[in-house]
């Protein structure tokens, strides 16, 4: 997809907390106290599901412990549905947070009232407002030649709906706001909830994600995979904190509601998208819960702290916490390819798939007959070093070409990926057509795929023609 599309994806997960998210956050916490506490539950490891509960911060203004907020709806009316029992819950809550997570709040926090399509609209206007259809359509057209999606998704109407789906509130670092859904109940999901989103608040101002972390459009645009593996710290610190706090604080009456919120929940919008990218959004915060609890395994809260001041950098690393920091991915640039191509021909995009995306490609694609399992995809992905991948497009025919140039750890680690897209290939394209030493092509509808195996470095070709494809190779070899 384009630069700022994915920018936004990551960036919103991020800063504001998914749906789908809150009810696996839900689902671990519920899962592990019963293992914890001993209990039997009809609960099972997280499940493919969405919600959201209140995100948002407030309190009395005599709390010693945190700053006074101000209460606003959209209009300038005062916030009413936010009583002073609810506001005392979620002081104290913020205050079990900070003894918890050992940051302190420094700083006032803004509250903002909502009311369903209210947050409905600011979600519109303020992530999709400039993303229009035909880039929605261009995107679709890339991930489906990647095999991630059809090629006629709608994906901008999977987007707001899936990013619109059961908000009941978020809190944007941008602006510190934390902003609630107007008459919400504030039950057991919802302090659970709470938790998770004060600590965005703490990280954001101790560590400050724009100027503190670099975590800004710049430097998506140009690594998304940093985005990628920050993003999961972020979300992998807030829900580990938020597991604390429920083993810590939670009562017995949160407890039960949280149980019997996550076993009514249902979330359509998020059942229906694309597999890869319920995969996706849960990354940051199932992996990124991982690797936290790694660091504090090392060293407590003190680790964590010490890995803001140097992120992860990769997928790589996020999901084999023990390689961080020092396994560092490969870095290398693809030639341009419009002197090959033709003028008519355009970049649309260039960027690392990173290893996560290339077990996503392989085990959780659109087609399920070609879908690998996901043992044998992570195995396939793990030797992962680096890589790098461009896309581009003829102008006048509206034909797409693609190079995914992977280079991995060892020859063996090459092998093991090499014969894993065999298999995946023959069940997506077809039987091979061709099979070399070094070299497997098959034939489409759309054109020729070629699998290019050179020691380490695999890469992977797509043209509307056999000449094409060729030429794209020498370019390759010859830059």
């Amino acid at each position: 997809m384009n630069q700022d599309t994915r920018r936004f994806l990551i960036r919103f997960a991020a800063a504001a907390g998914l749906a789908a998210i809150c009810v696996i956050s839900i689902a671990v916490a519920i899962f592990a106290w019963s293992r914890v506490s001993g209990t039997e539950t009809a609960t099972q490891a997280p499940s493919a599901q969405a919600a959201q509960a209140i995100r948002a911060t407030s309190t009395p203004e005599d709390n010693p412990a945190t700053s006074t907020t101000e209460e606003i709806s959209p209009d300038g009316n005062p916030a009413g549905p936010l009583t002073q029992d609810v506001l005392e819950e979620m002081a104290l809550i913020e205050q079990q947070v900070v003894e918890l997570r050992e940051l302190q709040l420094d700083g006032d926090v803004l509250r903002i009232l909502y009311s369903d399509e209210q947050l409905r609209e600011r979600v519109i206007e303020d992530f999709f407002s400039d993303y229009t259809p035909e880039e929605a359509a261009l995107d679709a057209a890339i991930l489906a030649l990647l095999g991630l999606v059809e090629p006629d998704t709608d994906l901008l109407a999977v987007y707001i709906e899936l990013y619109s789906e059961g908000i009941a509130g978020f809190y944007d670092d941008e602006t510190g706001e934390m902003v609630v859904v107007q008459g919400a109940d504030f039950g057991g999901a919802e302090h659970f909830t709470y938790a998770h989103e004060f600590v965005h608040v703490l990280q954001d101002q101790t560590y400050d994600f724009d100027d503190g972390l670099g975590y800004t459009h710049e430097a998506c645009h140009e690594d998304s995979e940093f985005c990628i593996a920050l993003q999961a710290l972020i979300e992998g610190d807030a829900s580990f904190t938020q597991f604390s706090w429920f083993i810590e604080y939670a009562t017995e009456e949160q407890r039960n509601d949280l149980f019997e919120f996550y076993s009514d929940f249902e979330s359509p919008a998020f059942e229906s998208s694309p597999a890869y990218m319920q995969q996706d959004l849960l990354f940051p915060y199932t992996h990124g819960q991982e690797f936290v609890s790694y660091l504090y395994d090392l060293g407590g809260w003190t680790s964590i702290d010490n890995a803001y001041n140097n992120p992860p950098v990769s997928s790589e690393q996020i999901l084999h916490p023990e390689r961080y920091p020092d396994d560092i991915p490969v870095k290398f640039d693809l030639p341009d390819l419009v002197p090959i191509l033709g003028l008519e021909w355009e970049l649309l995009e260039e960027d690392t798939l990173g290893e996560w995306f290339t077990f996503l490609i392989l085990a959780h694609g659109i087609n399920e007959n070609a879908r690998l399992g996901a043992v044998r995809a992570r195995d396939a992905a793990e030797g992962w070093g680096g890589d790098r991948y461009a896309v581009y497009q003829d102008s006048e025919t509206q034909d797409l070409a693609l190079v995914v140039q992977h280079v991995w750890d060892s020859l063996e680690d090459a092998d093991e990926y090499a014969a894993a897209f065999q298999e995946y290939a023959n069940a997506r394209f077809g039987d091979a057509v061709a099979i070399e030493s070094n070299q497997v092509t098959w034939i489409t509808v759309d054109g020729f795929h070629v699998l290019h195996i050179e020691g380490q470095h695999i890469t992977w070709v797509f043209a509307p023609d056999e000449s094409t494809a060729a030429a794209i190779w020498d370019a390759l070899q010859n830059p």
